[in-house]
C-alpha cells in the first residue's frame, strides 16, 4: 500500500473541507478531509490538469 502524504485540508464556506495527496508511484488523491480512507485516485497529471482546467475557468458553471 503507498504512503499518501496529505496536504492539509482546503475549506470552504462551512464544513466542505477537502484533501489532496500524492504517493511516490505519482498517484494523485483527493478526499472529503476525515474521510481520506474513502478517497478517489488518478496521476498526478491529471490533478494537474484538473487544477489548471479549474483555474481557467472551465468548472465555473458548477457553482
Amino acid at each position: 500500500m503507498p504512503r499518501i502524504r496529505w496536504e492539509d485540508p482546503f475549506c470552504g464556506e462551512g464544513n466542505n473541507c477537502f484533501r489532496i495527496g500524492t504517493d511516490d508511484l505519482g498517484n494523485a488523491y483527493i478526499a472529503i478531509a476525515g474521510q481520506e480512507d474513502q478517497h478517489l485516485t488518478d496521476t498526478t497529471e491529471a490533478l494537474h490538469a484538473l487544477i489548471r482546467d479549474i483555474k481557467a475557468g472551465k468548472a465555473d458553471h458548477l457553482l
